[in-house]
């Protein structure tokens, strides 16, 4: 109470309140006097509380202190728990009432100013629902719901704005640069300006410029447009896309598909569509719908402080213990029917979580698939708008596949060859230099003695015509070879295809058996697995059964055998008692008196005996010691007496052995004597 008292001393003299109060001033103070601090505080909270108690009556102060208080949400403490006690002592001022609502206002003024602040607005009126039935005041009212949802969101974005780090510093910065920007644009206009005036027809090209700049931004505003177009039609040719693909995976299923088989997915999917309508997605909806009714109510609340969280907490906490101890109690309690309830309770708990998570598996499978087509159905345009193609898929891309393979191995062989091949062209066209110099030099001869017989030109009439005679003979040997090799290549080509029809025919007549054996495995294939999982299902569930019954057999087992290894245990403890009894009874009544001295009996008499003979001396030596304390304790006091004495006196010999010069000390009668 009294770090309380000093806190409400040491708050009430600073600022803004400047009481000038000391720790027996402020306990000397009067209920009315306490009660107008306390109006002082909480008109520093809200200004509306200004008011001077004395012209206002005492139930309408208590009142208003009151709802101020409950808006705040004060809690009163343990001992006042009761309203109608609170009230009371708040109307007369008790110390035991103001004194911690003192306290607790001094401590939160800041955040209590805020949420007073809030609470103005924020705090709906409340209009009886008669009223509300009137179009005026419901019109109204609603708009009062609106400005009161709108204030909660600018108060948001305010307070986002000031804990997002902008300082009134750095905004004038930034306004006192884009000023100056402004001024320099405004001169360079000017400037501009008068150098156009002095241009012939300046207003004609200023119209022409406005009217481009208007052009532009036309042009600017179609070009928009028409990327929104294209990206409509981009979307359009998605939908196309996905529709056609769907058609025609429709079509192959239903070509590839049994009736039967239809029948039988269009029956597994309506049992999923139906659970997802009628079980998951009201549960996930109720779910969402709980969180947001949850939000609303803590969005419509106002902010709580760091000690409304601290007891938040503490309930949590305390609930949490509560809900473990009752879970306690109902496990100790091990009702056999709860027992086998339980059973059942688990076996649908697990049938349930299986379900819901195959459930979940599928919608993710579901939006996988339908992601991959959608990213599928993009590379496909984007390809088509490259190359003006259709993409191929399935059958045909594994025969292009096939085919590229088979490309790249020839590809690899053709360029081995074109190697080698460069390697001997290399190698020719050396041959070939060294063939042209020599036949240059055979020229030079040759020209030289055509000159000299006077037949100049002869060479070069004669290479001419055999080089044309050879070109020609080149041409029809050429095609005659290239017909040749048509005609065998065409009776190739139908000789294979013969042939591997005829490969193939077998083997397709063989396929046909197998395909149909295929799809009966198949449909047999599943409905052995439709019954394995049912019969798994089963035996899951006894086995689970089965287990609980084989752990509650050996736990009854282990507290049976330690029942029985007690009631050994115990047995054989009575049976050395009652041995020990027996024994001791009968050297009890046994005529020998050395028997008798070795019962227990005997022997604790003869303890007891013993111990009563040992206390009777002790007492006998308490009460000697008691008589003789007193004359011991003098002769103590004398022998330290006499000690002290011997000490004194042996101190006197060394003083006078170091004072030898000054005198001598002589001792006669037991007395000591100082000669100078």
């Amino acid at each position: 109470m009294s770090e309380q008292l000093k806190f409400i001393v040491e708050h009430l003299n600073k600022d803004p309140f400047k009481k000038n109060f000391n720790l027996i001033t402020f306990d000397s103070l009067e209920p009315m006097q306490l009660l107008q601090i306390l109006n002082d505080v909480l008109a520093e909270i809200d200004p509306k509380q200004t008011i001077d108690i004395r012209e206002e009556m005492p139930d309408q102060t208590a009142k208003r202190m009151f709802t101020l208080l409950g808006m705040l949400k004060y809690k009163p403490p343990g001992n006042m728990s009761e309203p109608s006690s609170f009230r009371q002592g708040l109307v007369t001022g008790s110390k035991p009432v103001i004194h911690p609502i003192l306290h607790w206002l001094l401590q939160r003024v800041t955040e209590l100013k805020k949420r007073a602040y809030l609470a103005r607005f924020l705090v709906k009126l409340e209009v009886p629902a008669e009223f509300l039935q009137d179009d005026v005041i419901t019109d109204t009212y609603h708009q009062y719901e609106e400005l009161v949802e709108g204030f909660k969101t600018y108060h948001k974005e305010c307070e986002q704005l000031k804990s997002s780090g902008f300082s009134t510093a750095e905004i004038r910065k930034d306004i006192g640069a884009m000023e100056e920007e402004k001024d320099q644009l405004i001169k360079r206009v000017e400037r501009l300006k008068k150098r156009v005036e002095s241009v012939s027809n300046h207003q004609r090209m200023l119209e022409l410029a406005r009217q481009l700049r208007v052009e532009k931004e036309r042009e600017e505003s179609l070009a928009q447009q028409k990327q929104e177009q294209k990206n409509q039609l981009f979307q359009a040719e998605q939908r196309l896309q996905r529709s056609q693909q769907q058609l025609k995976d429709l079509r192959q299923a239903a070509a590839d598909a049994k009736p039967e088989s239809l029948m039988k997915r269009l029956e597994e999917e309506i049992k999923f569509n139906s659970y997802m309508v009628s079980d998951k997605l009201p549960k996930e909806l109720e779910s969402k719908r709980r969180m947001v009714q949850y939000l609303q109510k803590v969005v419509s609340e106002p902010a709580m402080g760091q000690a409304e969280l601290g007891e938040l907490e503490d309930k949590i906490r305390e609930n949490n213990i509560e809900i473990n101890l009752l879970i306690e109690k109902r496990m100790m309690r091990n009702d056999p029917i709860d027992d086998k309830l339980s059973l059942f309770r688990q076996q649908a708990s697990i049938i349930t979580r299986k379900k819901e998570a195959k459930a979940e598996e599928l919608q993710e499978a579901r939006e996988e698939q339908a992601a991959l087509d959608r990213e599928l159905n993009q590379k496909n345009s984007q390809a088509r708008d490259q190359d003006g193609d259709e993409v191929i898929r399935g059958d045909e891309f594994k025969r292009f596949v096939g085919k590229l393979r088979s490309k790249g191995t020839v590809f690899k062989k053709k360029r081995q060859e074109i190697t080698e091949l460069r390697a001997e062209y290399g190698v020719l066209q050396r041959t070939e230099e060294i063939l042209k110099q020599r036949h240059e030099v055979g020229q030079q001869q040759l020209q030289s003695m055509e000159a000299q017989k006077g037949i100049s030109g002869y060479s070069d009439t004669q290479e001419e015509l055999e080089r044309v005679s050879a070109i020609k003979s080149e041409l029809d040997e050429m095609k005659g070879r290239s017909l040749d090799d048509m005609s065998e290549m065409v009776k190739k080509l139908n000789s294979t295809i013969v042939e591997k029809k005829s490969a193939l025919a077998p083997i397709i007549k063989e396929l046909r058996p197998l395909r149909q054996q295929c799809q009966d495995l198949t449909q047999e294939y599943e409905e052995k697995k439709a019954q394995y999982d049912s019969c798994a299902a089963g035996l899951e569930s006894n086995r689970s059964k089965l287990e609980q019954e084989v752990r509650a057999l050996r736990e009854e087992m282990a507290q049976e055998e330690n029942r029985y290894h007690y009631i050994n245990c115990m047995k054989e403890i009575i049976e050395m008692q009652m041995q020990r009894a027996a024994e001791e009874m009968k050297a009890y009544v046994s005529p020998d008196p050395q028997e008798r001295r070795k019962t227990i009996r005997e022997q604790y008499m003869k303890n007891i005996a013993e111990q009563e003979s040992l206390g009777k001396k002790l007492r006998e030596q308490q009460k000697t010691v008691r008589e003789s304390h007193g004359p011991n304790m003098k002769q103590v006091k004398m022998w330290r007496d006499l000690e002290q004495l011997m000490e004194c006196k042996r101190q006197c010999f060394l003083r006078a052995q170091s004072q030898a010069s000054i005198g001598q000390v002589i001792q006669e009668g037991g007395e000591d004597r100082l000669v100078l």
